[in-house]
């Protein structure tokens, strides 16, 4: 139906339902009841609302879109949990810590933090399981340089949860893979741009972080407060488990759950070897999207047995799903003895991807049903009609998304899901590289999403001892503010000049 012949009420209703499933959506998400039950409730209030069928919108609409999702990305969510807690329990992400720790010192407390946390997500560790282990490392750094507690959480944002989920080339991480068969593109596109909006990122956070700790050692302002000397602090109480369980299982693709399960050596392995796995992802990533996969004949994937589908379409995730196993059979190799739980821990890293992609599907199955209402003609036509062309357009509809969702991957999915393809024709009519429209894409969902209700943030918070109050300031600033000036950039650059 179109929505130029629905009547005035018609139309009212239809919009008044969107926005009372969305308000009940993320305000019992907030108070931590489960999005599995959140989402289709949600939705079947909107299409109740709007006039339409709910059940054919929640068996067909729904479920067909939450169950492609998990079709799609449940493989990278399995093997990318898998290996994060491997990387844990072998001791490989310790091992990274300490070595920043004892080269950088407590004098480059804040750089060796940001690093750190770096060299493991972009080589593929789950975010959840790098907070809880440079958690302790940024602790001793920062009690050892006299720096104050509150800046560790936005350090540890830096280095984590910035340039390496959304800009940097080949990351391994869940937002960059899902544009790809929407755009069919690979984990490397835009490289030169990625590059350029991830020294925005590092370069403004270093600048923001360093000033900030500048300030605390003028105003006598140590690791524990104003006028003392550093000393240990007693964690402040930590946030309802609950609550923190399923704000994390939205927002990123580890349950922090499985993080006290399995059995973490302490047996630390060497730097080299820690690294080589990590090092395995990045390069058999690249070796797969850019050499191997471009000279396979794959025309077999057109065939209805195998969902009339392309290479360009499954090319990306099958790369990363490559390379994540054969980093995940090395790990195992290297540090087979210091695995003595092996079972325990691959049960472990299963299961912590089962809720996440369960709960980023059904935000999914949440998205599809409100963008099939016909009222949503109306909100598709205003996002299309916001000035400065498809790459603003994109941005300001992906961030619009992953703010009220409170997730960077199920803004994305929900925002490419609706206008995807309407995107992708829009690029070919203004001659815009479906890489751009990717990493347009991927950085605008690692902006907004970092709102307070964030489940990475309230996580991050519990594991550092701090609070809303005393820290959110600066990880909005090094989280939010950094990553937007790195999205204008990337806009303006390639609208000067394309992809590249």
């Amino acid at each position: 139906m179109d929505v130029i012949t629905l009547s005035p009420l018609a139309v009212g209703l239809g919009l008044f339902g969107m926005l009372a499933s969305l308000a009940l959506l993320i305000g019992f998400a907030y108070r931590g009841w489960s999005v599995l039950l959140l989402a289709p409730f949600a939705a079947m209030l909107a299409a109740a609302i709007s006039g339409e069928p709910v059940l054919a919108h929640w068996t067909q609409t729904f479920m067909n879109s939450a169950a492609r999702f998990l079709a799609q990305f449940f493989p990278l969510f399995l093997l990318g949990a898998l290996f994060g807690k491997l990387m844990e329990d072998s001791g490989s992400v310790k091992a990274i810590a300490s070595f920043m720790t004892e080269k950088l010192g407590a004098h480059r407390a804040i750089l060796a933090v940001v690093i750190g946390g770096a060299l493991v997500t972009y080589g593929g560790v789950s975010l959840f399981v790098a907070f809880f282990v440079i958690a302790p490392m940024a602790t001793a750094l920062f009690q050892a340089a006299n720096i104050p507690r509150r800046l560790m959480p936005a350090a540890i944002a830096l280095g984590t949860s910035t340039f390496t989920m959304s800009a940097l080339p080949g990351t391994p991480a869940i937002q960059n893979a899902i544009p790809m068969p929407f755009f069919g593109t690979t984990p490397f596109a835009a490289p030169g741009l990625g590059v350029i909006a991830s020294i925005v990122m590092v370069g403004f956070g270093l600048w923001w972080l360093s000033l900030q700790q500048s300030r605390a050692r003028a105003a006598n302002e140590g690791f524990d407060g104003f006028g003392g000397t550093a000393s240990v602090l007693a964690a402040k109480p930590a946030p309802n488990a609950k609550l923190v369980r399923e704000r994390a299982t939205v927002s990123q693709s580890f349950d922090p759950e499985e993080i006290e399960h399995g059995y973490i050596s302490s047996d630390l392995p060497s730097f080299g070897v820690a690294m080589t796995p990590l090092v395995l992802v990045v390069c058999v990533n690249f070796v797969m999207n850019v050499i191997v996969l471009p000279r396979i004949d794959a025309d077999y994937l057109a065939d209805v047995r195998w969902g009339e589908t392309s290479l360009a379409a499954v090319g990306g995730v099958w790369g990363v799903c490559v390379a994540l196993a054969v980093a995940i059979v090395a790990l195992i190799v290297l540090n087979r003895r210091r695995l003595p739980a092996l079972r325990d821990t691959v049960d472990a890293g299963a299961n912590a991807s089962v809720l996440p992609v369960l709960s980023v599907g059904s935000l999914v199955g949440y998205g599809a049903v409100i963008a099939a209402l016909p009222a949503f003609a109306l909100v598709r036509e205003w996002v299309l009609g916001v000035g400065g062309g498809p790459l603003v357009s994109l941005a300001v509809a992906t961030n619009l998304l992953a703010a009220l969702t409170g997730s960077a991957s199920g803004g994305l999915t929900i925002a490419l899901d609706a206008l995807g393809s309407t995107y992708l024709q829009l690029a070919a009519q203004h001659g815009i590289d479906p890489s751009l429209l990717h990493r347009v894409a991927v950085i605008s969902s690692g902006t907004l999403d970092s709102l307070p209700h964030n489940g990475a943030v309230v996580t991050l918070l519990a594991v550092c001892g701090s609070t809303h109050r005393e820290s959110y300031r600066d990880i909005v600033i090094v989280g939010i503010l950094g990553a937007l000036l790195a999205l204008v950039v990337v806009i303006v650059l390639g609208s000067i000049v394309g992809s590249f």
